[in-house]
């Protein structure tokens, strides 16, 4: 039985849309990724909502489409700063902390929305900002401490706290600006506790941008710097750390320019989360660590075939690169959509791009089918499915046929062979038209 090496994430680790201000949290199994989204055509900050991806392995993230947006504000400017959110669950209900902007100067204030699930909807509760307007108000971090007490942390170039109240959508005493903070404090605060010890993440003076920390023995300090947690580097002017224990392992999330920079020379605010692990030190401290790679984490679990997977679930995206094209890294490859009938899919599938998923395991026996879901309101097209890369081992072709419409969906399946062991999944889209070929919500496989 064949079986590729051990996976790894791909950095960044979404690529089907620029995305920055990582914000992690873990829940019943699962990471959840929020983070703040800069838009395709962004040339400084364009930023109009949050989104939401998970993961178990660390490695394949399925996006689950945006979770909050600026509407939800109806009292904040609707055409930009959706920055830096936090989320932290309570109680059974989760908090969403979000720095927005209100007309006038100055402008910077935290909304709080509440949602049922980590998925949302996120409904503003207060229909007002929780925390009112001054200039630097922004970039949020909430830990609840062992106590019950919970902090919301937030500034730029400032460092202010508040003890929130129970319910998480007011706060009791005054707000606290913090003498304490690092002499190199920028912004982008990440605030937590581990092994009795309070840790405060950060972004360091600007420009570029690196990740510091300090720690303190209580959670309002005085806080006591560190060093740095990553060094800053030319590659990426702003940062935004966000740091998570999971199955046994520390990670530190934070972006990049890598996708930006690979289809132009010229710096935009075009952001990509990345990811790396990290160990502490016996004192609870952390070595510097190397910039960001372009492999990540390792994978934690494989992945099951023999069940529904959504399409977009993948560790990278990208399009095979013809004779004719010039070399690249990276150019873009699938985008994700969302609707009310089957939720967020893949969709502007075009000739030659792909999706791979990582550490897929087909077992001893193999699979002896492949079937999808899929929408054509255009000729349809074909998913050629290879093993480990583009270019690997074809198990089968499924030829999808028109279904009369973008969003009319049909299942179709096609024999496969060849599939056993462990390896990662490729599926390359190929069609004759110039435009999208059909769009994908998910696959699956069929053992032997």
């Amino acid at each position: 039985m064949l079986t590729s090496p051990p996976s790894a994430a791909e950095n960044p680790i979404i690529q089907t849309m620029f995305t920055a201000d990582p914000a992690p949290l873990v829940h019943n199994g699962v990471v959840y990724l929020y983070a703040s989204h800069d838009e395709d055509d962004a040339q400084g900050f364009t930023m109009r909502d949050w989104q939401l991806f998970t993961s178990r392995d660390m490695v394949n993230w399925t996006a689950k489409g945006a979770v909050a947006s600026l509407k939800i504000f109806a009292w904040a400017v609707q055409d930009n700063d959706a920055w830096a959110p936090q989320v932290i669950a309570r109680n059974g209900k989760f908090y969403l902390y979000a720095p927005v902007s209100v007309a006038g100067w100055p402008k910077n204030v935290i909304g709080v929305a509440v949602a049922d699930r980590p998925e949302g909807p996120f409904i503003d509760v207060l229909g007002k900002p929780l925390i009112d307007k001054a200039v630097g108000y922004f970039d949020p971090t909430v830990f609840i401490d062992d106590d019950g007490q919970a902090y919301l942390y937030w500034g730029n170039p400032d460092l202010w706290y508040v003890k929130l109240n129970p319910d998480m959508i007011s706060y009791a005493g005054p707000i606290v600006k913090v003498d304490s903070k690092p002499a190199n404090y920028q912004e982008g605060p990440w605030f937590y506790k581990r092994n009795n010890k309070y840790y405060l993440a950060y972004a360091p003076t600007c420009c570029p941008e690196g990740i510091g920390y300090a720690m303190s023995d209580r959670p309002t300090g005085p806080w006591v710097y560190r060093g740095d947690i990553m060094d800053h580097n030319p590659g990426s002017t702003g940062n935004h750390p966000g740091i998570i224990d999971y199955k046994g392992h520390s990670y530190l999330f934070g972006f990049n320019y890598r996708l930006n920079f690979a289809l132009t020379p010229i710096h935009h605010e075009r952001r990509s989360i990345t990811v790396t692990e990290f160990s502490y030190k016996a004192d609870g401290g952390i070595d510097m660590l190397p910039w960001w790679d372009n492999f990540g984490a390792k994978q934690l679990e494989t992945l099951s075939p023999y069940q529904r997977v959504e399409a977009e679930t993948m560790a990278w995206t990208s399009r095979v690169k013809r004779g004719i094209d010039r070399p690249f890294e990276w150019a873009p490859g699938v985008k994700i959509g969302k609707n009310e009938q089957v939720g967020v899919y893949v969709t502007q599938i075009t000739d030659l791009s792909y999706i791979k998923v990582n550490g897929v395991d087909f077992g001893a026996q193999g699979a002896a089918a492949f079937t999808a879901s899929v929408a054509s309101g255009a000729n349809g097209g074909t998913i050629e499915i290879h093993l480990d890369s583009p270019e690997g081992p074809l198990l089968g072709n499924l030829a999808v046929k028109p279904t009369g419409g973008w969003n009319e969906w049909r299942t179709q399946q096609t024999a496969v062979s060849g599939a056993t062991g462990v390896h990662d999944l490729v599926l390359v889209f190929r069609g004759v038209d110039q435009g999208p070929l059909f769009n994908l919500d998910y696959w699956q496989f069929s053992a032997r």
